[in-house]
């Protein structure tokens, strides 16, 4: 796992005093050594002075070593060449470059840092102490590489970390956003099924009152009655379709299912439809909820269409099923050619689809004899399955 060449993250002030706390212990070491030489000889105290003049230098130089990594360390390994105090600068610049993990810079400042070490050690003559600080020197070189690759080896696990965290919240972002596309999806699925069947009706019972002229007081009066019942049902029902906005977690009423079909077929009825029941589903009491609320929004939905479609014409509904078989729901009426489906008409067999989808049904539709089917299968798990599928 292997992150940018040029990568280094930022540091705090805790780590640049870290740094320079680096460079300084060993140019206090080194001062204190050529105090002790300036002690013992006076003629050396120029000398000492350019030592830590050249020392501070690099100090100062080590500033920019992470905008120019290599040139700040070839700057002060030369110095090193003729200043002991510069060691302590140098062996940070050169850490520092040793984490950008470039061979074709690192090997050759190595290089020349041995150079300087070995010019820095025969200044006084080759000696057994000449020996003992050039083996030093590069070991203490070698000991600093493999600790600078330790660190690049850090940073690159940090970055990973830091990475795969930032990609694990950005698919958790994304998660969430879809978690909420389809619960608008799906407010937007509940509030057409409600909206557009109490609308047909009132559409109907309005279309009533304005093209019939033989009804009575009493059957106006009635007419209007409905026509106000179903503009309260409709408020209410899309009052607590968009308090699901505000709330967390699944939809809330108007949750009808399998059971309130009579209720609707009974509500069409009275506003004008006539439709025709079939109804055959054997053990209704054990279909799942959530298949009852969409086979019963897909009726629903197959009556608005209906009466878009084929106003005032027989509308015949069959359902049938039962546990392990399925649900089946076909809704039949007059396909009346050229006729206009009003606003939205075309939007409906889209809605049905998306429903039986949603319900892990199958949807078919044509048109036979001059009637338009509609046919829809909705699956029905047996609850006497064996759930660890032994069979005994």
């Amino acid at each position: 796992m292997r992150a940018r060449p040029e990568y280094q993250p930022p540091l705090d002030r805790r780590g640049v005093a870290l740094r320079y706390l680096c460079a300084v212990v060993p140019m206090l070491f080194h001062g204190v050594v050529l105090a002790w030489l300036v002690a013992q000889d006076g003629s050396r105290l120029a000398q000492a002075l350019t030592d830590v003049g050249l020392g501070v230098l690099g100090l100062v130089l080590m500033r920019w070593r992470r905008r120019w990594p290599w040139q700040i360390a070839v700057a002060t390994v030369l110095l090193t060449a003729v200043s002991a105090t510069a060691t302590g600068p140098a062996l940070v610049a050169y850490v520092s470059l040793v984490t950008h993990r470039r061979w074709s810079r690192t090997i050759p400042v190595a290089v020349v840092s041995v150079l300087c070490l070995l010019a820095g050690a025969v200044q006084g003559g080759i000696t057994q102490a000449t020996y003992v600080s050039t083996v030093s020197g590069v070991t203490i070189l070698g000991a600093l590489t493999v600790f600078g690759l330790y660190l690049r080896g850090r940073r690159d696990l940090e970055l990973s970390l830091r990475e795969r965290a930032l990609a694990v919240e950005r698919e958790q972002r994304q998660r969430i956003e879809q978690a909420r596309l389809a619960e608008r999806v799906k407010i937007a699925q509940e509030m057409h099924d409600v909206l557009a069947h109490r609308i047909s009706l009132l559409a109907m019972l309005a279309g009533g009152l304005a093209y019939r002229t033989d009804l009575t007081p009493e059957q106006t009066r009635e007419a209007a009655l409905a026509i106000q019942e179903n503009a309260h049902q409709s408020l209410n029902e899309l009052r607590t379709v968009l308090g699901t906005l505000r709330d967390d977690g699944e939809l809330e009423a108007p949750q009808p299912g399998l059971d309130h079909l009579d209720a609707l077929f009974g509500e069409v009825r009275a506003a004008g439809q006539r439709v025709e029941v079939d109804d055959s589903v054997d053990g209704r009491d054990r279909l799942p909820a959530p298949t009852g609320r969409h086979a019963y929004r897909i009726v629903q939905e197959a009556l608005t269409n209906a009466r878009k479609h084929a106003p005032g014409s027989l509308v015949t509904a069959e359902l049938g099923g039962r546990p392990g078989e399925g649900l089946r729901i076909r809704v039949t009426n007059p396909a009346r050619p050229g006729s206009s489906p009003g606003p939205g008409g075309r939007l409906g067999l889209v809605g049905l689809a998306e429903r039986t989808r949603m319900a892990g049904g199958t949807l078919s539709h044509t048109i036979r004899d001059g009637r338009f089917i509609l046919d829809v299968r909705l699956p029905w798990e047996s609850a006497e399955r064996d759930p660890t599928g032994a069979g005994g």
